[in-house]
């Protein structure tokens, strides 16, 4: 599928779901996956397979507990799904795959106006090499107490605008890169490298791209002075923490350049009223940033990623879902 035509099929989709999602977001089709055969589908991509394509209507797809060991792709002509489990810790879905980042996630995001909820994503490659749990690919998509597992990219944020809110994201290597536009808000980020291991790697090119990644209220844990909060993928990376918990997993210097000093000249890097042991700027890079109050404002509320304008309730009234062969 060309890149064009994905594209063309996003945005002929971006009014059927805005409107839609304001007029009756309280109300979704309801399809339940239940590996023991009591729900109407036994494997999560079988229950993504039945929505219908150019779907225009809020499907919530509810996960009983369990170990789905699945490879999963939400594609771009299916908006407006909710993946939601019962408790992070008891629905998983797990993977074995690396190398290529758009090729190894166990979920795979590639359809607008998405939501996951209470869900363990999992990669299971582990430190051979890239193994991406989550790749998100896609505009307006968000994501609540769920857990992101992997070693190296554990998170391709890739583009879109994108919140999630009290998740656990663990990885060694870069573990959050991409270029979306995104705020993670009251997060666990922990770091599973002994020594060089790098949270973010941001992927902003342009100085004209408004994207970036911003941490509020989050959490940082690990090993003892492992971790670096970034390092830049592209010459205009961007990435504030803002409000976060820094324990000592955090190396005094807190920020890499990626042996190339010109980035340094061109990436974004702040920290506002962050505390904790590992939040010392006394020893950080000198093209790093503490930001005033004021200049971080732009970063610590929803405008960057336009979230009052589509993040939406989880709905409170359901209808059934009739299968094609009923």
């Amino acid at each position: 599928m060309s890149i064009i035509y994905m594209l063309f099929v996003t945005l002929s989709l971006h009014n059927i779901c805005s409107s839609m999602a304001v007029t009756s977001s309280s109300e979704a089709v309801l399809i339940t996956v239940d590996q023991s055969g009591n729900g109407d589908y036994k494997t999560i991509q079988a229950a993504i397979n039945a929505v219908a394509s150019n779907n225009s209507q809020l499907v919530y797809i509810s996960i009983k507990p369990g170990t789905y060991r699945e490879k999963i792709i939400v594609p771009v002509d299916k908006p407006c799904i909710t993946l939601s489990g019962i408790e992070g810790s008891n629905t998983t879905v797990t993977w074995n795959d690396g190398g290529d980042i758009f090729d190894s996630p166990t979920l795979s995001v590639m359809a607008s106006d998405f939501v996951a909820r209470y869900l363990t994503i999992r990669n299971e490659y582990g430190m051979r090499g890239k193994g991406i749990a989550l790749r998100v690919s896609a505009d307006r998509a968000a994501f609540y107490g769920c857990r992101i597992e992997s070693y190296q990219d554990s998170l391709l944020d890739d583009f879109g605008r994108h919140y999630y809110y009290n998740c656990y994201i663990e990885g060694a290597t870069d573990f959050i890169c991409g270029n979306a536009a995104s705020l993670f808000e009251s997060c666990q980020l922990n770091s599973l490298a002994k020594n060089l291991g790098t949270i973010t790697a941001q992927h902003r090119n342009s100085p004209l791209e408004n994207t970036g990644f911003t941490f509020l209220g989050c959490k940082i844990t690990g090993s003892d002075g492992g971790t670096v909060l970034g390092r830049p993928w592209g010459p205009f990376s961007r990435v504030i923490f803002a409000h976060t918990y820094m324990s000592n997993a955090v190396s005094p210097d807190g920020w890499r350049d990626w042996d190339d000093p010109s980035k340094e000249r061109t990436v974004y890097y702040g920290e506002y009223k962050c505390y904790g042991p590992g939040a010392d700027r006394s020893k950080r890079v000198g093209w790093s940033r503490e930001l005033s109050r004021d200049e971080s404002a732009p970063f610590v509320n929803m405008t960057m990623i336009g979230g009052r304008s589509w993040l939406r309730p989880t709905p409170t009234r359901f209808k059934k879902h009739v299968k094609k062969n009923e």
